[in-house]
């Protein structure tokens, strides 16, 4: 094979990676039920109706190393999607180990401080390798975070917080969370790096699963609105 041959057959080669590498990106911008995501047999009630936000929902929970890495990427996304979506989080305890951490979230929600505290709480835990898993130590760190002692125990162990605990655990049931972080959309689509990683293109580093987990959800997004919008542009049907 002279020069000119192989210069050939190596562009060749090029373009047929490059027309590879632009069909992975748009099978996870287009993302295959039963591939990419799961359809719910099951779908659960949305706080949306038509023509409003998609919602989308995360379970996860403080001590997963895989929740703490993911939450940048996930912040950077829920900022993109700007009004398409209403966010909300689910802490999951799937025993009875990981309550206080549960309660942890949904009493810094209660008293408005999950987007000044969410992050840290990881940090917490995955860097400075503090164990937040009673209600002594949990105190200790919301102490250091200047919040008041008295408050932060009396909405801990509220009525509604526990309500919201119990909730919590009704969601995990219903969408069958077995593991985290899990996004759903709109109450039917599910996905998460675990899924989307056994997807040739989505790379084989935790953040480029993060990355394509984002980009199955971007496309979810848009059906789920696509979806919607046409079934709100129905004509109402004939009495």
């Amino acid at each position: 094979m002279n020069f000119v041959q192989r210069a050939l057959a190596i562009a060749g080669l090029g373009l047929s990676f490059g027309l590879l590498a632009n069909s992975a990106v748009a099978s996870l911008a287009n993302p295959v039920a039963g591939a990419e995501y799961q359809i719910l047999a099951s779908p659960q009630p949305t706080e949306g109706g038509l023509g409003k936000r998609i919602e989308v929902t995360e379970f996860f929970w403080y001590s997963c190393p895989h929740c703490s890495s993911f939450e940048p990427f996930l912040e950077d996304w829920i900022v993109k999607q700007g009004t398409r979506i209403s966010f909300k989080r689910v802490p999951i305890a799937s025993d009875a180990r990981m309550v206080p951490e549960q309660k942890l979230y949904y009493a810094l929600e209660a008293m408005g401080k999950v987007p000044a505290l969410h992050k840290k709480v990881f940090d917490a835990i995955h860097v400075q390798h503090l164990r937040l898993d009673n209600i002594g130590s949990i105190a200790d760190f919301v102490v250091r975070q200047g919040m008041d002692k008295s408050k932060f125990v009396d909405v801990y162990n509220s009525f509604s917080v526990q309500a919201k605990a119990t909730r919590a655990a009704q969601l995990q049931s219903a969408y069958k969370v077995d593991a985290v972080p899990t996004l759903v959309v709109d109450g039917r689509f599910m996905t998460s790096p675990t899924i989307v990683q056994m997807n040739p293109s989505a790379g084989n580093s935790e953040s480029s699963w993060f990355q394509s987990t984002l980009q199955v959800m971007d496309g979810l997004v848009t059906k789920a609105a696509a979806e919607k919008s046409g079934a709100a542009a129905l004509p109402a049907a004939k009495n």
